[in-house]
């Protein structure tokens, strides 16, 4: 609306006040809300049950606006029909207040569908709703055609280019909206990429980090362009940026193409198990610069990528999850050997982790200084899990089968003996 035409709207709005023409602009609205409450929730529950999994999310937008945007239409067709006989300026303001809560609320969906929740995103959803809001109350007021006024008479000049606050002003919020367009397209992307099962995990990564960027460099360039930035100065950026890289940002080049190299050739997974730099763990996240590496105590590691190209990696899952873990046990040379071999497999037997195929064995080592080495080799499917709770509750059954059947665990121990004459030799038995 123009200033003279928000006078004039308040001008009938007030006049319009103690008469019937209110009471039949209040009577629409309330209809229209009362429609739009009930045609909401049956095409909401209806909608939500034939669509299918993978449009989930686009729906889920449609219902956050269903309900003003059902509500807006029945305030048109009260509006449409009420216009002969009298003015509709409430039912204009309605329709105003309708359509804003219609972007509150798509916007808010999308920022949460955007980004994870975070104590940030309420605040930038709270600040949203309050600007949306202040423009609605400036616009109705007559102080917005002024302020942008203001705005445009605040101007500089940069070379040939004429420049004013209210052009900064629409360039930053065009590439913000923008931005906010392309994140929300690759998300969506992204989501309906994870899904594509014929399609590897590191490749599906692969995909949506390019999907994302490509979006992103799009939509800024084309907000750029719809404000009149000459986007050929941006090579001048890009020349500080390559010769930066070439100099400061090396380390963080080279991370990240040392991440994209990582998910291409699929020599780690999400999932694997693997040891660097003497941590191991599980690998849990796969980002495009680092990596993230939880460990068996729940600490998580974030390596560079490029550790992950230039160290050794041993991943203990690379071919077969499959793990091998070696319990060593030594028994005295007067306990009965193959009894001990015996209880010691049966024990491996007994846990539900360990598997029977490969089977488990025991080994004889040698013949120690203080007893015969013995070794039992079993094998795991979850080597993530860790093994030293395992370890233990071997111990803890060979051990009790240990003592039943007579079978001692030997230690060193240690006899003086002194020789007349005061010579005194040490010797150690077991």
């Amino acid at each position: 609306m123009m200033p003279h035409d928000i006078q004039q709207f308040w001008q009938e709005l007030i006049g319009d006040f103690g008469s019937a023409a209110v009471l039949w602009q209040i009577m629409a609205i309330a209809l229209s809300l009362l429609l739009a409450w009930r045609s909401n929730d049956l095409l909401c529950r209806n909608i939500m049950r034939k669509t299918p999994e993978t449009w989930r999310v686009g729906v889920g937008g449609i219902n956050r606006v269903l309900f003003p945007l059902i509500a807006l239409a029945f305030v048109f067709i009260g509006k449409l029909a009420l216009r002969h006989w009298q003015h509709t300026t409430l039912l204009a303001l309605a329709a105003t207040l309708l359509i804003a809560m219609a972007c509150i609320r798509l916007t808010v969906y999308a920022l949460r569908y955007i980004f994870s929740p975070s104590g940030w995103l309420k605040t930038m959803e709270s600040a949203i709703s309050t600007a949306v809001w202040v423009v609605v109350a400036l616009h109705f007021t007559g102080v917005l055609p002024e302020l942008l006024g203001a705005l445009e008479e605040v101007s500089f000049a940069i070379g040939k280019h004429h420049i004013s606050l209210l052009l900064i002003l629409q360039a930053v919020l065009t590439v913000v909206a923008a931005l906010f367009v392309a994140l929300w397209a690759s998300r969506f992307a992204e989501n309906k990429m994870m899904h594509a099962e014929r399609i590897s995990m590191n490749l599906r990564v692969v995909l949506s980090k390019l999907i994302r960027v490509s979006l992103i460099l799009v939509g800024v360039l084309t907000a750029l362009s719809a404000v009149g930035f000459d986007i050929t100065l941006l090579s001048v950026f890009g020349g500080a940026l390559g010769v930066g890289l070439g100099f400061g940002l090396q380390k963080i080049a080279s991370n990240y193409v040392s991440g994209f190299i990582i998910l291409l050739d699929e020599s780690l997974h999400l999932g694997d198990v693997i040891t660097v730099d003497g941590h191991y763990g599980v690998v849990n996240q796969l980002r495009s610069r680092y990596l993230v590496l939880r460990k068996l105590d729940g600490t998580e590691v974030v390596i560079p990528n490029e550790t992950l190209i230039t160290s050794a990696v041993i991943n203990h899952s690379f071919s077969d999850r499959k793990a091998r873990v070696l319990v060593p046990v030594q028994v005295s040379y007067d306990s009965p050997l193959e009894k001990a071999m015996e209880i010691m497999l049966e024990a491996a037997k007994k846990h539900p982790r360990i598997l029977v195929d490969p089977a488990s064995e025991v080994q004889v080592l040698g013949f120690g200084e203080n007893g015969i080495d013995l070794q039992l080799s079993i094998w795991i499917m979850d080597p993530e899990e860790g093994s030293a709770g395992l370890k233990s509750q071997l111990y803890l059954d060979m051990w009790r089968a240990f003592r039943e059947q007579g079978i001692s665990i030997p230690y060193p121990q240690r006899d003086v003996r002194i020789v007349g004459g005061g010579e005194t030799k040490t010797g150690v038995t077991s």
